[in-house]
C-alpha cells in the first residue's frame, strides 16, 4: 500500500496531490518549484539559485524517505525558457557524482507555480535493506 506524506515545510497541496509517495521501491516527489518552498520567492528570477534551492529541498524530503540524492534514478525538469538550461544543468550537476547522473527529461514550460522558473520532479530508489 503506498505511503501518501505531505512536507509540513511545504504549503498543503493546492492540487488533489500530495508532495511524496512512497512504495516498496521508490519514493515519488511532485514537482517542486521555489514557489513552493518557504523563503523561496526571494530568489525567483535567478534560475541557478532557483535551482540550489529546489535541489536541496528535494535533497531534505529524500532524507525524510531514508532515501538521498544519488538514489534518484529519473528526475523531470521544467524550465520557462530552454535558453536557460546551461545555467541550471550547471548547478543541477553539484548535487550528483559526475557520471552517475539520474535519467532527465527536461522540457519548456510556459508558466509554473508562483512565477518560479524551475521545477524539478524526481522518483528514487528505495533502500533494499
Amino acid at each position: 500500500m503506498p505511503d501518501f506524506r505531505n512536507d509540513p515545510t511545504l504549503p498543503s497541496p493546492a492540487f488533489p496531490g500530495s508532495h511524496m509517495v512512497l512504495d516498496d521501491q521508490y519514493v515519488f516527489l511532485s514537482g517542486l518549484t521555489a514557489g513552493d518552498i518557504q523563503g523561496g520567492e526571494t530568489v525567483i528570477g535567478d534560475i541557478a539559485e532557483e535551482t540550489r534551492s529546489v535541489m536541496r529541498k528535494v535533497e531534505y524530503m529524500l532524507h525524510k524517505a531514508d532515501c538521498e540524492l544519488a538514489d534518484i534514478v529519473r528526475a523531470d525538469v521544467h524550465l520557462t525558457d530552454l535558453n536557460e538550461i546551461s545555467t541550471m544543468d550547471a548547478v543541477y550537476a553539484e548535487f550528483f557524482t559526475e557520471g552517475q547522473y539520474p535519467a532527465r527529461t527536461c522540457t519548456e514550460s510556459a508558466k509554473l507555480f508562483g512565477e518560479s522558473h524551475v521545477e524539478i520532479t524526481v522518483m528514487a530508489r528505495r533502500n533494499q535493506s
